[in-house]
């Protein structure tokens, strides 16, 4: 049976120099051949797709990306909405406008009933997907309020995911139990050392732990796994490269469960670095279709982390789950809290604005693409 060890194992054959120069070793040759192969994954056709080679590729891999997704989705595109219960971390992230460091940080966290409100005041305005996020302090939001609030919110939403920090499996299986249909987390950056560099203090710098929660995850039944890494931080190339080894894995070790991926750009941030690698809005589109022409089945979620216009042309590209009119701070949607954000948003269009957005793109503006019931109601097992 494979376990952790084994990824862990994988991983460590593709060490950084290793990945970039498998990356920046790819021909025009290598480009056209993983673009007649697409579709399918490999290391190599993934790591051509990603290559500075694969630049002046750019229309065809659009173009193919484009026709991945309305083949895989239709023209739909999920609406959903994060609601943020609580800003309180323990961790030290030096990107992260939550962190323990942060200088006079306005703190706060919702009661079981202030997060009810805030839910059902973003299902009145039709969401029903929904991220329940919090900073990485389980003493002001443990497993065992998520799974409150699930019960309690269950019958607004058709979706319920939880953002939260890496849980045991026991946990995860209890969120599920309670209604929680998947689990988004980032990794952040799969390279250890920058990994160590950036989370010098707090349960997060456990680099090992907080990788290892996504077995914990599939394990627990899970129905969504969801991936990242928060582009910035390293080269965005060599962390595609590591998504696409890790969603692969998940997918051979939990075939029941969909890998779903995020693409989130550093932001600023009250008390946060700017990131030492900025990505570009070409070089996100390259990511965004060489991980969707490599993995053509898997969710692709845009966050109000990008601007209007560029998140409508991502839908039309790649992306299949876009948020509205979102809040990042705890309270935020049903009163003027002074609570600190997670991150600036560059995109603060209401729902309805989206929605009108996307309409005149020719897509379609979904808020429940699928229901709670279809879900398997046992734990599943990985093979």
């Amino acid at each position: 049976m494979q376990t952790t060890e084994d990824f862990k194992s994988l991983a460590a054959l593709w060490p950084a120099d290793r990945v970039r120069e498998l990356v920046s070793s790819r021909t025009a040759d290598d480009v056209r051949a993983a673009l007649a192969h697409s579709g399918s994954w490999s290391p190599a056709s993934l790591a051509a797709l990603l290559s500075p080679a694969a630049e002046e590729f750019s229309a065809e891999m659009q173009s193919l990306s484009s026709a991945w997704t309305r083949r895989r989705f239709g023209n739909t595109v999920q609406i959903f909405d994060p609601l943020y219960v609580s800003n309180y971390c323990m961790n030290g992230c030096r990107y992260c406008g939550f962190h323990a460091g942060a200088p006079g940080t306005a703190r706060r966290a919702l009661s079981l009933d202030e997060a009810e409100a805030e839910a059902s005041f973003m299902a009145s305005r039709g969401i029903r997907s929904i991220l329940l996020l919090s900073g990485e302090d389980p003493s002001h939001s443990p497993p065992e309020y998520f799974c409150a609030l699930a019960r309690r919110i269950r019958p607004l939403f058709a979706d319920i995911s939880v953002e939260i920090y890496a849980c045991t499996e026991e946990e995860y299986r209890a969120l599920r139990a309670a209604g929680v249909d998947g689990m988004t987390m980032f990794q952040e950056t799969y390279d250890p050392v920058a990994y160590k560099h950036y989370h010098p203090f707090g349960p997060k710098a456990d680099y090992a732990g907080r990788l290892s929660a996504y077995e914990r995850a599939g394990r627990a039944g899970m129905q969504t796994i969801g991936l990242g890494a928060l582009l910035g931080i390293t080269g965005w190339r060599e962390e595609g490269f590591w998504l696409g080894l890790h969603a692969a894995w998940l997918r051979r070790r939990f075939w029941r469960t969909a890998v779903a991926f995020s693409f989130p750009r550093i932001r600023p941030a009250h008390g946060g670095e700017p990131p030492p690698f900025p990505v570009s809005d070409a070089h996100l589109v390259q990511l965004m279709c060489a991980l969707r022409l490599s993995f053509p089945d898997s969710a692709m979620t845009v966050s109000t982390r990008e601007r209007p216009g560029f998140r409508e042309r991502l839908a039309e590209i790649a992306a299949t789950k876009i948020s509205a009119g979102a809040k990042t701070t705890p309270g935020g949607y049903t009163s003027d809290t002074a609570a600190e954000a997670q991150f600036e948003t560059s995109d603060r269009r209401s729902v309805k604005e989206v929605s009108a957005a996307l309409e005149a793109r020719g897509l379609d503006p979904v808020m429940k693409d699928w229901d709670a019931a279809f879900s398997a109601p046992d734990a599943q097992v990985g093979r």
